[in-house]
């Protein structure tokens, strides 16, 4: 049975959602599920934007039917050709046969290693700044290399003022019938995700998202409507702003992220110990994570939200325990930068973690190790106290 909605006069909404989906691109944690957003343009000529992911396929072209009422459809644009949008275009040919694909040279090029198709007989190529008209509306497209795969575009309605704007401000999170931003509770409730989205798919190209929210900056956007999670039409610049510090790599606040590797808990325990020193210093909002427990990309996310981050970690194998060092290294592949970082380590005859979680770090832009450290040997003794006492001083500086 279709499940539609129209969001504006002469678009409707026509995706779905995936509550079963437990990992996104088989690697990320959604609890919430997923939405697959696509759009559908009722003008003289029809218009899909995007496609979704194979596990709606069936519920996808239900909605087609029932918002197309029997017209053909005329074009697909294709905004990004990865494949939880892209899954569903060679069935959408083969239903609608003289449908014309409406990509750049790039996503055609990608389109051939996905499909056995003959994409160019359907191609309807378009670069940079090129129109298409449908009758009353005129659609232009914005390249957006690298946001987060090369062929990336976006589309915009300059008669409506929509932005379409492929993976760019979309969210984990399935939609529970309403699909907008303003009517959920976004902020406590949906921005952990929208964050963690970003971050992890997105966040190492900070300089290509700049770029397209430069672009971005001379359009009159009313509404944005991106491939996961709700659409925009209020308070698109408060969005836009969050966009503008993680794409930038500024911190959202000033606050301390502690993330704790342990084997047998006394590495944390020297961690849960400096946080109380921290509080009792007048730092609010700590926030505290378990390595071995808590996925790697929500460590990511949090690093990307604070300012200020400490790594606790044993020493393994003489090198850092396995969690943390996936922690680190999955910061550098995101291109973190601009944070000031406190470290502990800990190793009962060697420890070498500290030393190697600096080799980590020094290779990221602009991290701040700070001077202050501590250094364990299997447990935390009375003695060592102070120490731990200046490292809190020196956050507590930092962060003024």
């Amino acid at each position: 049975m279709y499940c539609t909605r129209e969001i504006h006069p002469d678009l409707y909404w026509v995706g779905g959602n995936d509550r079963r989906l437990a990992l996104f691109e088989n690697m990320y944690p959604i609890s919430r599920g997923v939405s697959y957003n696509s759009y559908v343009l009722l003008d003289e000529q029809t218009v899909l934007l995007d496609t979704v992911d194979r596990a709606i396929n069936d519920l996808f072209f239900e909605n087609i039917e029932h918002v197309l009422q029997g017209r053909k459809l005329d074009y697909v644009i294709v905004n990004h050709m990865e494949p939880d949008h892209c899954a569903s275009l060679a069935e959408l040919v083969l239903r609608y046969p003289d449908l014309k694909i409406v990509c750049n040279t790039k996503t055609l090029g990608i389109i051939r290693q996905f499909y056995r198709f003959d994409a160019e007989a359907h191609a309807h190529l378009v670069k940079e700044g090129d129109t298409l008209c449908t009758g009353k509306h005129t659609l232009t497209f914005v390249m957006a290399p690298m946001v987060h795969w090369p062929e990336v575009m976006v589309t915009y309605d300059t008669t409506d003022h929509i932005l379409f704007s492929a993976d760019a401000f979309g969210t984990f999170g399935a939609l529970n019938g309403n699909l907008f931003a303003d009517e959920v509770n976004f902020e406590s409730e949906w921005l952990d995700d929208a964050r963690r989205y970003y971050t992890n798919i997105v966040g190492k190209y900070g300089p290509q998202v700049q770029a397209l929210l430069k672009k971005a900056a001379g359009l009159d956007i009313q509404m944005i409507c991106p491939l996961h999670g709700p659409i925009w039409r209020e308070n698109i610049a408060w969005f836009l702003d969050k966009y503008q510090h993680w794409s930038t790599y500024t911190p959202e606040e000033q606050s301390v992220v502690i993330a704790a590797g342990s084997v047998y808990g006394n590495t944390t325990n020297a961690a849960e110990i400096l946080a109380g020193m921290l509080a009792e210093r007048g730092v609010k909002n700590i926030a505290f994570y378990d390595v071995s427990n808590t996925h790697p990309s929500v460590l990511v996310s949090e690093a990307f939200r604070c300012s200020h981050l400490v790594f606790a970690s044993s020493t393994y194998n003489n090198g850092i325990f396995t969690p943390m060092e996936t922690v680190l290294l999955d910061l550098a592949a995101h291109n973190l930068q601009n944070r000031t970082v406190a470290l502990i380590e800990n190793g009962s005859w060697a420890p070498v973690s500290g030393k190697l979680m600096r080799e980590v770090l020094g290779k990221m832009k602009n991290i701040q190790i700070l001077d202050s450290s501590l250094t364990l040997r299997s447990s935390m003794k009375e003695d060592q106290l102070a120490s731990l006492e200046s490292l809190a001083d020196a956050i507590v500086k930092s962060l003024e």
